[in-house]
């Protein structure tokens, strides 16, 4: 996974966290969205996070996924 510093954090946009409120989750890129739905899915699990909450999580990684799967089939191109 990305290094992804504090500082780096910190200048993030809220959109580029999964749960923008609490800046948690960051998927900036696809190794972190990656990483998110496996955190999320962890915390459901430990009974620290719900179900619907992981359902957000995943969704919201699923879309910066899905785009960058199509920006690299472009670029393959």
């Amino acid at each position: 996974m990305a290094k992804l510093t504090r500082q780096a954090r910190d200048k993030l946009s809220k959109n580029e966290f999964a749960i923008p409120s609490k800046r948690k989750y960051p998927i900036n890129d696809r190794s972190h969205a990656i990483n998110a739905k496996a955190r999320a899915s962890q915390q459901v699990t430990k009974g620290n996070l719900s179900k619907s909450m992981e359902k957000k999580i995943d969704a919201k990684a699923n879309r910066l996924l899905s785009k960058l799967k199509k920006v690299r089939k472009i670029n393959k191109k």
